[in-house]
């Protein structure tokens, strides 16, 4: 049987394994939420009410059930972009129009990223101006959405492009460890990224403004000089403008570093329990989750990079996947979009691996804060943010063993208890 068959058997029987399977996970979790939705889980029921249990509840049904929509229209797409041949005619149009060469590689990029931003619109503004207004999140205005699009698509092309020119030249010039090459220019660019994002482009769509509340200030430089953590500075930023959603983070590399408190957040929180949610945050660099996390995305891209290497040279890759390689020139965009769309289809078996480890490091870090502060604030805090956030506190166990990169509310009050 030649190798493309084999390939066109193997991604179709995975495509179809994996939405079977997502769709059993969805229909699990919704069964599970609305099983236990008139009635809060005894260990919160002085905590919780029933109406914000409730919300909570059809909150997560809502975006479930829309979720297996867009499951079954992303699983056509993807085969419509592969199997079913739109890619390969995207490509040829461009040929035809542009001939050869890195403008028409560049072109078929930029081009497929535009029809896929199209496609996914729909599903996009009914998240947006639905579902998140429904149920009172939605701050943002269509003016805004307007505003940030047009921002996006000024900073994909003044970023996206050259970084994707680079690899499309090594890819044709560096030789047979092109990719060795490459994967170091996209390292060096992510890490150049982190530097810049929070002076230079996250200031594009929001206002970070230094903390003004000194009292928390003193508490919370205070917490950081205990933990033996710097940054260069505390900074509010308008989160309210786009959601009623609240968090906290750390961005930015090295040097860059910087706190960034939502503003909605401290609306919310006492300052104990802003120390403890920091706390948690913090936890995740004495433990050096971040380091781990970094170097686990070093290491997998590498071999991502490596096994596109592999694959681009060959025949079979590209005709297993509904494309005809361009014969009498270079093939490395379309490489590059075969690979990016396949390669989710395959990973999606071992994503519970990673979901797991992120869930241990959530974990880790609430000991740290529990450790760092009161136990008692960093559980108050989680049981606001479910709530402002309308996270379900009864999802089903093999959704959450499946998906969720932090451990589900009983599960993290229960380990801060023992």
């Amino acid at each position: 049987m030649p190798f493309s068959l084999l390939l066109t058997l193997a991604f179709a029987i995975a495509l179809l394994t994996g939405l079977l399977v997502k769709f059993w996970l969805a229909s699990r979790q919704i069964r599970h939420v609305a099983r236990h939705r008139d009635q809060v889980p005894a260990d919160f029921s002085a905590a919780v009410t029933l109406q914000a249990h409730q919300k909570a509840a059809d909150y997560t049904l809502v975006k479930a059930r829309f979720g297996l929509l867009e499951l079954a229209f992303g699983a056509a797409v993807l085969l419509g972009w592969t199997l079913l041949g739109g890619l390969d005619l995207l490509n040829r149009a461009l040929l035809s129009w542009l001939g050869g060469g890195m403008i028409q590689q560049l072109a078929l990029l930029a081009a497929f990223a535009l029809v896929g931003g199209l496609i996914d619109l729909p599903f996009t503004l009914y998240q947006t101006f639905v579902i998140e207004e429904r149920f009172g999140f939605n701050k943002v205005t269509p003016r805004l959405w307007l505003a940030d699009l047009a921002k996006s698509t000024v900073i994909g092309i003044l970023i996206g492009l050259p970084i994707a020119a680079l690899i499309l030249w090594l890819m044709g010039a560096a030789g047979g460890l092109w990719w060795l090459w490459a994967w170091g220019a996209w390292m060096a660019f992510n890490l150049l990224l982190m530097m810049i994002y929070p002076t230079f482009i996250a200031p594009w769509f929001n206002q970070f403004k230094p903390l003004e509340d000194d009292t928390l200030k003193a508490r919370v430089t205070a917490l950081m000089q205990r933990c033996g953590f710097s940054a260069k500075g505390l900074f509010v930023m308008d989160g309210s403008k786009r959601s009623a959603h609240a968090n906290a983070y750390f961005t930015g590399f090295g040097a860059a570093k910087r706190v960034v408190f939502y503003d909605t957040l401290l609306a919310r929180l006492s300052p104990g329990e802003v120390d403890a949610v920091l706390a948690h945050e913090l936890g995740h660099f004495k433990h050096r989750h971040i380091l781990q996390r970094m170097v686990s995305l070093f290491a997998m891209s590498l071999a991502g990079f490596a096994l596109l290497g592999w694959l681009s040279a060959q025949s079979w890759f590209y005709g297993g996947l509904g494309v005809r390689p361009n014969m009498a020139g270079a093939n490395d965009a379309l490489a590059l979009l075969l690979f990016l769309l396949a390669v989710p289809v395959f990973s999606f078996f071992i994503s519970p691996l990673f979901a797991q480890m992120s869930r241990r490091h959530e974990f880790e870090a609430d000991a740290y804060a529990v450790a760092q502060t009161r136990g008692e604030d960093l559980r108050s805090a989680l049981l606001k943010l479910y709530e402002d956030n309308a996270s379900t506190l009864t999802p089903d166990p093999v959704f959450v063993r499946f998906y969720y990169s932090h451990p589900p509310a009983t599960e993290r009050l229960a380990r801060m208890a023992s």
